[in-house]
């Protein structure tokens, strides 16, 4: 399958010209597209602009309503409860993010919640926010129940990511990662190659090892007994317990705290997600010197990278590195899309009335970057 590549800059136009036609304002619909593009930038395909789809599916079935307004329902100064009364995520996370950085400089930290949401794009987009205002920030978000508990076998908890972003020299120290241990779309790269699934991925409705990917996007489907295992796997030999422990965490810093739904909960109604996010930015200056603290932390990630590599390995790469290497690339190449991506993209275009061959600039083939 063919792939072309797409001006960054000109895919965020067509997605707000999309959003917009749904009923968001400029704004909200500026926020889906900043979103969606950061994760295409960063390589994060699953999450970037073929997410189109999935928005507007949801908006159609009435489980995102595009013109819900944002309210901020309890507040201190150093925290926020919002509900996003079944709108868009990324409007209402952007708009929590922003609460929690205004704390943390008053206050030194901030932690803002909220509850009757929807998907949100990637975690790492608003952590990031907080670090390009000189802050530490930390994402968490919980969503549709596919993971078991230990010695479990019927999905209690999301993948629940996490993303956490600290100021570095030379690359911000960054992560983006869900707490099981893989993620549900990877298991469909499986299913379309026909490639069993490796062991410690999946439990089958029994709640042991499952290796067939049909089998799990059945369970997905049907609300089977089964599903995806946290982080460390089948049991405890390799830490499972301590995968399931982060996930429940996370449930309790989002669905508990926001007093909204924990993952179980999530998408029970049909056609009703009710997912939960917490947004928290830390002034990490009243520790100390501001700069010292990076400074410090720098000098360890560097000492992390320069020292004994495994036999067979000749680098050692700090969270975030990768990244940005890959944000540069797609920058300079654009962002690649395959023919059946690329063609659903322009149904949906057509479909709101968005003239996409205007809006979309294609990228030719270049030599390196200079």
């Amino acid at each position: 399958m063919s792939r072309r590549r797409f001006d960054v800059k000109s895919l965020k136009n067509l997605v707000k010209a999309v959003m917009e036609t749904q009923g968001l304002s400029p704004d909200k619909a500026q926020d889906v597209a900043n979103v969606l593009l950061e994760a295409d930038r960063m390589g994060i395909e699953s999450h970037g602009i073929l997410r189109l789809g999935m928005y507007m599916q949801g908006m159609k079935l009435g489980r995102i309503n595009p013109t819900a307004e944002i309210s901020l329902i309890r507040e201190t100064p150093v925290s926020g409860v919002i509900d996003a009364n079944d709108g868009m995520g990324q409007p209402a996370a952007i708009k929590a993010m922003r609460l929690a950085i205004s704390k943390a400089k008053k206050s030194g930290i901030g932690m803002v919640v909220v509850r009757n949401s929807n998907h949100f794009g990637i975690g790492g987009y608003y952590s990031m926010m907080a670090a390009r205002e000189g802050l530490m920030g930390l994402v968490m978000t919980n969503s549709e129940a596919m993971v078991v508990p230990t010695f479990g076998r019927r999905a209690m908890m999301g993948t629940n990511p996490i993303a956490l972003t600290m100021p570095a020299n030379p690359v911000w120290f960054h992560f983006d990662i869900a707490t099981s241990v893989v993620p549900a779309g990877k298991i469909e790269v499986y299913a379309r190659n026909n490639q069993p699934l490796p062991e410690g991925w999946s439990v089958g409705s029994d709640g042991q090892i499952n290796t067939d990917p049909e089998t799990f996007l059945k369970i997905r489907k049907e609300k089977l007994d089964g599903g995806l295992l946290p982080i460390g796997g089948f049991g405890t030999t390799f830490g499972g317990h301590k995968g399931y422990a982060i996930s429940l965490m996370v449930e309790l810093m989002t669905g508990v705290f926001a007093g909204g739904c924990t993952s179980n909960h999530v998408r029970e109604v049909p056609n009703v997600d009710k997912c939960c996010h917490m947004f928290m930015a830390i002034d990490y200056s009243m520790f100390g010197d501001q700069k010292e603290i990076e400074g410090h932390f720098s000098t360890y990630l560097n000492e992390i990278r320069d020292s004994a590599k495994a036999a067979g390995h000749e680098r050692i790469s700090t969270q975030g590195e990768v990244e940005e290497k890959t944000k540069r690339r797609v920058d300079w190449e654009g962002v690649a899309i395959h023919d059946k991506s690329l063609q659903e993209i322009m149904d949906i275009a057509t479909e709101c009335g968005v003239d996409y061959e205007t809006i979309m600039v294609e990228k030719k083939p270049v030599g390196p970057e200079k």
